[in-house]
């Protein structure tokens, strides 16, 4: 089964800072660890996934050469096999597959282009925004291109030049008896080139940080959770490589009213006594529009109704889900003695008509006495 992606395992991005790594692994170790996880071959084999990810990308040589190469960059068999006079990974992945790489914004080339990092943005809507969808523009702090040196990290009217280490390869290969190690070159750190009269707004960098104003369609019925991809519009690629993407992801805010459950919507609606003893008609609100239900005599607490078509239409829905109304019946608080009054000559009437007018309490009486009955 091939390896995956040593980033993706620890879930960070490929220009991650140590402490974030650090981080990452430390969070996952804790979740798959075998002492938490007893007798769970799967966690177990995750816990070993993740420390492997992390004693690579926590080394900065070996991590420099599973940036470039990938897991043969990293594998001492590829390593044993270059010693053996088989030739080294640089070359049989530099040589295959380096044009591809390069021009697929991959690991990298040989000329040291790395695609940038895919950014994230947390966006906060209403329940109404996302039903209806709408266009805004949104302000993302991120790396861009230097517009004085247009990305070259290089003075305007000097270039850089290639690096007299490594002759542009980003890396060299030291040799100890029977055995040949290749490393990132110290000179260029993997670049390939070096930069003599660095930019002096970007110091060589080639990429500034700066605030970017971006436009974003939400489409109509986005949820919870649910992502936006803005293609490259991510932080720029090194030394010429493709930029990165940007995700809008939604975050929905509570609504006064509204719960939203998939397209549907639920809400609790309070109806007095009166309402729910004698019934009658209702007034309630959609997102659209307001539309009348109406009560039965005798309604309980706890009914719902349901209002087809007046919940929300997803973005990959064909038809709008439901409206689920909850009644609550109000209890009167607060009353005056003619209320109180009133209630004890209606409590009394009902006590006359028998169990009729309370099928549930007169049920829950009689179950309650068998239950403590003795024999």
């Amino acid at each position: 089964m091939a390896k995956r992606d040593f980033y993706d395992i620890l879930g960070v991005a490929r220009n991650a800072s140590e402490d974030e790594i650090k981080k990452a692994y430390r969070k996952l170790a804790m979740k798959f660890h075998p002492d938490r996880n007893p007798d769970d071959h799967r966690a177990e084999e995750k816990f070993k996934e993740v420390k492997e990810a992390y004693e690579i990308l926590s080394d900065s040589q070996k991590r420099a050469s599973y940036d470039r190469f990938g897991h043969a960059g990293v594998d001492p068999n590829a390593a044993a096999a270059a010693g053996a006079g088989m030739g080294g990974f640089a070359e049989a992945f530099g040589d295959i597959f380096g044009d591809i790489f390069g021009a697929a914004g991959g690991r990298g080339s040989r000329s040291g282009a790395f695609r940038g990092a895919d950014l994230r943005y947390n966006m906060e809507i209403t329940l109404e925004q996302a039903a209806r969808g709408f266009a805004t523009d949104i302000r993302v702090p991120a790396w861009d291109n230097c517009e004085v040196c247009g990305g070259s990290g290089a003075r305007p009217g000097t270039k850089p030049k290639t690096c007299g280490t490594c002759g542009g390869a980003g890396a060299v290969r030291m040799t100890q008896g029977f055995f040949s190690i290749q490393q990132t070159c110290p000179t260029c750190h993997g670049s390939g080139r070096v930069i003599p009269e660095p930019c002096l707004t970007c110091h060589g960098e080639g990429r500034v940080k700066r605030n970017k104003v971006l436009e974003v369609n939400i489409p109509a019925g986005i949820d919870e959770g649910q992502r936006i991809r803005l293609a490259a519009k991510g932080e720029p690629g090194m030394n010429g490589g493709p930029p990165g993407d940007l995700y809008v992801e939604i975050r929905l805010k509570a609504h006064d009213v509204f719960q939203r459950d998939g397209d549907d919507l639920h809400c609790e609606v309070p109806i007095t006594v009166p309402t729910a003893t004698l019934g009658g008609d209702l007034e309630v609100a959609t997102l659209t529009e307001k539309v009348s239900i109406s009560i039965p005599e005798g309604t309980q607490n706890g009914k719902t109704f349901r209002l087809r078509g007046k919940g929300i239409k997803g973005v990959r829905s064909s038809y709008p889900g439901d409206l689920y109304c909850h009644i609550r019946v109000e209890v009167p608080v607060k009353l005056t003695e003619k209320q109180k009054k009133l209630l004890r000559d209606l409590e009394n009437s009902l006590k006359e008509g028998g169990a009729k007018h309370s099928p549930q309490a007169r049920s829950f009486m009689e179950r309650m006495k068998g239950f403590f009955a003795t024999e």
